[in-house]
C-alpha cells in the first residue's frame, strides 16, 4: 500500500529514486516491474505490474475497439505508457514523452495513491489541489457514502 508523499528530484537522464517506505511494497517476484503512464490529470501514474495486469490491463482489454469513446481512451492511455523496472539504486527511468506531459523539470513530488504512485511537478500539483474548489469533508462525504451503500 503506498501512502504519503515524498519530495524528490529527478536526475538528468530522467531517472527517479522510489521512497524507501515505498519499495516494501513492491512485489520482488514481479523483478520490480512497472508501467508508467499518463496520468488522468498532468501527472504520471506508476503502476506495479501485477496491479496494472490484475486491474487496469483486465479492464482496458473489454473496452470495444468499435465504439470511438474507448478506443479513443485506450489510444490516450496507451500511446505514453512505458514499463521500467528499479535498476540497483531504486530508480525508475522515465521516458522523456511523460516528463513533458507531466511538466516536470528536476523537482518531483511522489505521491503514494494506495496501490499506484503518481509523479507530479510540485508546482502543477498545488495548483491541482486549489483548483478543487469543494471542501474535503464535501468530497469525503460524497465518495465514502455512496462506495459504502
Amino acid at each position: 500500500m503506498f501512502l504519503g508523499s515524498f519530495n524528490y528530484s529527478i536526475d538528468t537522464k530522467g531517472r527517479v529514486s522510489i521512497p524507501a517506505k515505498f519499495r516494501k511494497y513492491i512485489n520482488l517476484e514481479a523483478n520490480n516491474n512497472f508501467i508508467m503512464t499518463r496520468g488522468i490529470v498532468q501527472c504520471i501514474d506508476v503502476y506495479p505490474i501485477e496491479y496494472w495486469q490484475e486491474e487496469v490491463y483486465s479492464r482496458i482489454s473489454k473496452l470495444d475497439d468499435f465504439d470511438l469513446e474507448e478506443s479513443n481512451f485506450k489510444r490516450r492511455l496507451l500511446e505514453l505508457a512505458a514499463e521500467d523496472h528499479l535498476d540497483s539504486q531504486a530508480r525508475l527511468l522515465i521516458p522523456k514523452n511523460l516528463i513533458e506531459f507531466a511538466g516536470i523539470d528536476k523537482d518531483v513530488m511522489i505521491l503514494g495513491q494506495n496501490k499506484k504512485i503518481e509523479i507530479w511537478n510540485p508546482a502543477i500539483y498545488e495548483e491541482h489541489k486549489m483548483g478543487d474548489d469543494k471542501p474535503f469533508a464535501q468530497i469525503a462525504k460524497q465518495v465514502m457514502h455512496t462506495k459504502a451503500k
